[in-house]
C-alpha cells in the first residue's frame, strides 16, 4: 500500500487505538494536519504547546491511556519541554510528535530549526529523529510501545517536513521486540518468599505505596495486601487513591505535608514494604533516619529506581499488581491465624498518634482554605476527579480530600509545575466526558496557562475551577515566614486580574466569595453548572500548610502549628 509519511502517522494512529491529540499546527506540520482532519480522531486545538501537554498528561492519567501529542518544530517543540519534563518525572505516557526542517536543512540554522531531540534527550524515556519515511512505521510503533511499557513515560518522534509528503511502500507493523529494552514484569518468587518471612514476623509492619501503584492499576491488589496482614498503608502524594481514604488502615500522606501519624509510624516500624516509589527527598526527609528501624522491602518495575536513594533489604524487580496479586496469592498458603490479635497493639499506638494531632483548623472570619476543600469534598461526595496547580493548593488538596480511588488526584508531583492542573483537567475532561473534573488552583499557578480557558470554553468541557486566593506565592511566602523572618521577597501578588471578569472574557462563568457563609453557595452554583466555571475564594492571606517537615530534618520533626 503506497502512502505518505503524513498517512503513515495516521494509520498508526488508528491502529493504535488513538482518538484524541491535543495539539497547535504550523508549518513544519502542515502536511499532517491536512491527513488528520480526514480522520475520525478528534484534535483539541489548545492555546499553547505546554498546554498541550499537559493537557495529554491528563487524559493519560484520567483515562488511563496513552497520550498523544502533535506540534510543530522550533518554538513549537521547545515550549513542550516542561510538559515532557513533568511526565517524565511522575512517569506518565505520552507520545510527542514534533515538525521538523525538511532534512537537507538540518544543521544550517533554518527558519525554525532546534535540536529538540537534543533539548529533550534528558526529560523523554527515548526520543528519535527520523530519518527517513521507510523506518517511520517502526519508529511510530516502537514509541507507543516504550512510552506505555515498563516504567511508562514520555517518547518524542521529531519528524522532518520532507519526510511527511514522501511516498513510501507501506506494511503494517504487527509485533514490536526491542533486543536491548525488556522490563521485568513478573517477580522473583524467591525473593517474595523472604517477603513472607518477613511479613510473618513482623510486628509494626507499614505499607507505603507510589505512583507505580496507581500506573499499574494495583489499588485493590495493595488493598488486600492491607487487609490481609493488618498493615497500616501510608502513600507518598502520587500515590493518593490506593487505598481508600475512609478506609481504617488510611495513615494518610507521608513526608514533608504528611500527617503526624504517618511520619511517626514510618519512622517506628520494624517492616516497611514500599511499592512503585522512588523515596523522593520530600518523602524521606532525612534519608539516614527515614524508617532506620525497619527492614525495607523494595516492589518496582525500574530496577534503577531500587536502592538510588535508601538501603533496601528485598528488592523485587517486578510489576507492582502482577507483584502484589503474587505475593497475595503465596499470603494465602500461609497461616495467619491471630494476625489481628498481632497487630491490635501497633494500630492501637497509631491511633494514639492520630488523637495527638489530627488534621485541623479554625473557620473564623475569614475564608480559610482548607475549609473550601472540606467543602468540596462533601458537596461532591469525594467522587470528583481533582486536579491541581502546585504550592499550598496542591498540599492542601492531597490532605483534605480524601481519594477513595485511583486515577481521581491528577497532579504534577516529581517536577512541582505550576500552571498544570487547568489543561490537565482539561485533559481529564476529555478522557472522562461523565466525571466532575475540578482543578484546584492557586491565583499564582492559575495564571500561568490561564489561556487554556479557551480551549475549555471551544470544546464544551464543565471543567470546574476551584482557586483559593491569597495574593500570595503561598507556599514560598510560608518558608519566608517560618526561615526567613518574615522577608516576603517578591512573593506578593497586590496586582491580580479580577478572576470572575476573566472568566467571563473567555465566555466561561465567574463566581466569587469573599466571606465564610459564601463559600457553600458558590460551590453549589459552579459544581452543578453545565459550563467551564471559575470560582475564585478570597481566602486567609497568610495560611499556612502544616504539618511541615524542614528541608533536611528528619520527618520525625515536624512543624505541626
Amino acid at each position: 500500500m503506497k502512502l505518505t509519511g503524513a498517512q503513515v502517522l495516521m494509520e498508526v494512529l488508528k491502529d493504535e487505538g488513538v482518538d484524541t491529540i491535543f495539539g497547535f499546527p504550523g508549518g513544519a506540520v502542515i502536511d499532517l494536519y491536512d491527513e488528520l482532519v480526514k480522520t475520525d480522531i478528534r484534535h483539541v486545538l489548545v492555546r499553547h504547546e505546554q498546554g498541550a501537554v499537559h493537557a495529554a498528561d491528563g487524559y493519560a492519567r484520567a483515562g488511563n491511556k496513552t497520550g498523544v501529542c502533535l506540534v510543530t518544530s522550533g518554538p513549537g517543540a521547545t515550549n513542550t519541554v516542561t510538559g515532557l519534563a513533568t511526565a517524565y518525572m511522575d512517569s506518565i505516557p505520552l507520545v510527542l510528535i514534533t515538525g521538523q526542517v525538511p532534512t537537507h536543512l538540518i544543521g544550517n540554522d533554518a527558519f525554525q530549526e532546534v535540536d529538540i531531540v537534543g533539548i529533550t534527550r534528558s526529560c523523554t524515556k527515548h526520543n528519535y529523529l527520523v530519518n527517513s519515511a521507510e523506518e517511520l512505521p517502526r519508529i511510530l510503533k516502537e514509541a507507543f510501545h516504550i512510552a506505555r511499557s515498563g516504567r511508562p513515560g514520555p517518547v518524542l518522534i521529531d519528524i522532518p517536513k520532507d519526510l511527511t509528503t514522501r511516498t513510501i511502500d507501506y506494511q503494517p507493523i504487527k509485533r514490536v521486540k526491542i533486543k536491548s529494552y525488556n522490563p521485568t514484569y513478573k517477580p522473583n518468587i524467591r525473593q517474595l518468599t523472604k517477603v513472607v518471612q518477613l511479613i510473618k514476623k513482623a510486628e509494626k509492619p507499614v505499607i507505603f505505596a507510589g505512583g507505580g501503584v496507581i500506573l499499574s492499576n494495583a489499588a485493590s491488589e495493595i488493598t488486600q495486601l492491607a487487609h490481609t496482614i493488618q498493615s497500616p498503608v501510608s502513600t507518598s502524594l502520587m500515590g493518593l487513591g490506593s487505598l481508600p481514604g475512609t478506609d481504617p488502615l488510611w495513615l494518610g500522606m507521608l513526608g514533608m505535608h504528611g500527617t503526624y501519624r504517618a511520619n511517626m509510624a514510618i519512622s517506628d516500624c520494624d517492616l516497611l514494604i514500599a511499592v512503585g516509589v522512588r523515596f523522593d527527598d520530600r518523602v524521606t526527609g532525612k534519608t539516614d533516619t527515614f524508617a532506620s528501624q525497619a527492614k525495607i522491602v523494595h516492589i518496582d518495575i525500574d530496577p534503577t529506581s531500587i536502592r538510588k536513594n535508601v538501603p533496601v533489604t528485598i528488592p523485587v524487580v517486578g510489576d507492582c499488581r502482577m507483584t502484589i496479586r503474587k505475593l497475595n496469592e503465596m499470603l494465602e498458603e500461609e497461616n495467619l491465624e491471630g494476625i489481628n490479635a498481632d497487630r491490635a497493639p501497633w494500630i492501637n499506638r497509631i491511633e494514639k498518634w492520630k488523637n495527638m494531632s489530627k488534621l485541623a483548623f479554625a473557620q473564623k472570619e475569614t475564608i480559610k482554605p482548607q475549609y473550601v476543600i472540606e467543602k468540596l469534598y462533601a458537596l461532591t461526595s469525594g467522587q470528583a476527579v481533582i486536579t491541581t496547580e502546585v504550592g499550598q493548593n496542591q498540599m492542601w488538596a492531597a490532605q483534605y480530600y480524601h481519594f477513595d480511588r485511583p486515577n481521581h488526584f491528577i497532579t504534577s508531583g516529581g517536577l512541582g509545575t505550576m500552571g498544570f492542573g487547568l489543561p490537565a483537567a482539561i485533559g481529564a475532561q476529555i478522557a472522562c466526558p461523565d466525571k466532575l473534573v475540578v482543578d484546584v488552583a492557586g491565583d499564582g499557578s492559575i495564571q500561568m496557562n490561564s489561556q487554556e480557558l479557551m480551549t475549555a470554553v471551544e470544546c464544551r468541557l464543565p471543567v470546574k475551577v476551584v482557586i483559593l486566593n491569597n495574593r500570595y506565592l503561598g507556599m514560598v511566602r510560608q518558608w519566608q515566614e517560618l526561615f526567613y523572618n518574615r522577608r516576603y521577597a517578591c512573593t506578593a501578588m497586590e496586582q491580580a486580574p479580577d478572576f470572575v471578569r476573566l472568566a467571563e472574557a473567555y465566555g466561561a462563568t465567574g463566581l466569587r466569595a469573599e466571606k465564610p457563609e459564601e463559600v457553600e453557595a458558590v460551590l453549589k452554583e459552579g459544581l452543578f453548572s453545565d459550563k467551564t466555571v471559575i470560582m475564585d475564594f478570597v481566602v486567609e492571606r497568610e495560611e499556612s500548610v502544616y504539618p511541615m517537615v524542614p528541608a533536611g530534618a528528619p520527618i520525625t520533626e515536624m512543624l505541626l502549628v
